[in-house]
């Protein structure tokens, strides 16, 4: 009987060691999204920043297999109009709702739904990131840095699954329907 329930505790505390799970919060102080939208027809554009709300990833068995992120919409900025005027009128244009509609979607979402692991130490994430209430599936490259504890990826998505669908009146600056994204997460 002893050994009988030995083995069971055994059984029991092997298999929630190999299956534990952990989330680690990132550092939203520490951590940034920068966006770019350039123009079509001629090289320039416009970029800034979007604060985390508040994100973990969650690793299992000592590697990454998930996470959730939340995005502050109405943290919004832009970088590059050093005009005051200019640049609150950008913002507030961002904020529309032919943008982002702010006042009715204030959080943007990403959930990482799995992980793909390369030799070269980078991480194919595919997640649902969810803008404006619509959610869709993205696919992403990262590069982890496991001594500084952080991560980088770049990506774009297209602007129009998410119902972005501002059309400048002017051709000469109609801006791409690609949405670029450079993302340093710390923990």
């Amino acid at each position: 009987m002893k050994k009988t329930f030995f083995t069971i505790t055994l059984l029991l505390s092997i298999s929630s060691t190999s299956f534990s799970q952990e989330q680690l919060t990132i550092n939203i102080d520490k951590s940034s999204i920068k966006w770019m939208g350039e123009y079509t027809f001629y090289f320039g554009g416009h970029d800034g920043f979007i604060n985390f709300k508040e994100g973990y990833f969650i690793k299992e068995n000592n590697i990454i297999t998930g996470g959730e992120f939340i995005i502050d919409m109405n943290s919004i900025t832009n970088t590059d109009i050093e005009n005051k005027k200019g640049n609150k009128s950008l913002v507030d244009h961002l904020k529309n709702s032919d943008f982002f509609d702010v006042k009715k979607h204030p959080l943007a979402k990403l959930v990482i739904t799995k992980t793909e692991y390369f030799q070269d130490k980078t991480i194919r994430f595919n997640a649902n990131l969810t803008l404006k209430g619509i959610t869709k599936p993205i696919q992403f490259n990262a590069t982890p840095n496991y001594h500084k504890k952080s991560l980088t990826t770049r990506f774009k998505i297209d602007r129009r699954k998410w119902n972005i669908n501002y059309q400048s009146k002017f051709k000469n600056s109609a801006i791409s329907d690609a949405i670029g994204f450079e993302v340093s997460i710390k923990l």
